[in-house]
């Protein structure tokens, strides 16, 4: 038999304590005090498998199941697009504008991190769209969990179709904005993701000028608008911004490496009319 140290010690990859402590259903902590411990047979070839996924690029969420995002753990699968942190600059943009019970929409919920996550820091009342259903089943178990389901609703459908007919406070978009010709190929982890989550059309933009042109329907008055890009695209996306909201206030924002990350704009509350679209 194996000790677990060994174990570790033979994978010489960085996830393998993660992957470790999947296996067996322990933390990383138990690893540590319980280094002569032998896992069984079955769980040894289980570990040698996901090893294997793993040094083909597999991401690690998809090996055990979830991922971490804003200090919460997240159900993800081969369906949905992993969590990123630099997407917490979102959620930190919101509630800082968050008061009461606004309502949010999150267009391409994916898992729902970003939905479930502002209905749990929050008293707002969130929607989220996906075309996915395999998404939309995801995410739903993902608020079910969290204890946050009665704010945090969730519809199949196209952008913002499922709920054309409301308005909201806050509108949050992480939708695919990799140009065709740059997917990324194995081994990158990126090309595991799901292509409905990760392929932004010929420039990036695709999704987003279908969205954007949308928005003035539904956005309240004084309200903010939040889009995750990435910085060969950011520049044209926040063109198509100003171009439909023109008397929103527009700026791009920087992630946690100092790139251009995602468009910001606030709406006027009493200063000129919202572009009616």
């Amino acid at each position: 038999m194996t000790t677990v140290a060994a174990l570790l010690s033979r994978a010489a990859h960085p996830d393998a304590a993660r992957i470790l402590a999947h296996v067996l259903q322990r933390d990383r902590a138990w690893l540590v005090a319980h280094a002569e411990s032998e896992p069984s047979e079955e769980e040894f070839r289980q570990f040698q498998a996901l090893c294997d996924r793993r040094r083909s690029g597999v991401p690690l969420a998809y090996l055990i199941g979830s991922a971490g995002f804003y200090g919460r753990e997240f159900l993800v699968n081969e369906n949905v697009l992993v969590p990123r942190p630099e997407t917490e600059h979102l959620i930190d943009e919101a509630l800082g504008f968050i008061h009461g019970r606004m309502k949010v929409l999150d267009v391409g919920t994916g898992s729902g991190a970003i939905a479930c996550t502002i209905a749990a820091e929050s008293n707002a009342f969130v929607d989220a769209t996906d075309a996915s259903r395999a998404a939309i089943e995801l995410a739903t178990e993902n608020a079910r969990r969290l204890g946050i389901g009665d704010r945090c609703k969730f519809y199949e459908g196209d952008l913002i179709e499922p709920i054309r007919d409301n308005r909201y406070d806050v509108i949050i978009a992480n939708l695919p904005y990799i140009p065709t010709s740059d997917l990324p190929k194995p081994p990158d982890p990126v090309s595991f993701e799901p292509c409905l989550a990760t392929d932004g059309g010929p420039d990036g933009l695709s999704l987003y000028r279908r969205l954007v042109p949308a928005l003035p329907r539904i956005i309240n008055e004084g309200g903010m608008v939040l889009l995750e890009a990435a910085s060969p695209t950011i520049d044209k996306l926040a063109a198509i911004v100003q171009a439909t909201l023109p008397y929103f206030t527009i700026s791009v924002e920087k992630d946690y490496a100092g790139l251009d990350r995602y468009v910001k704009a606030f709406g006027p509350r009493s200063e000129g009319p919202v572009h009616a679209g």
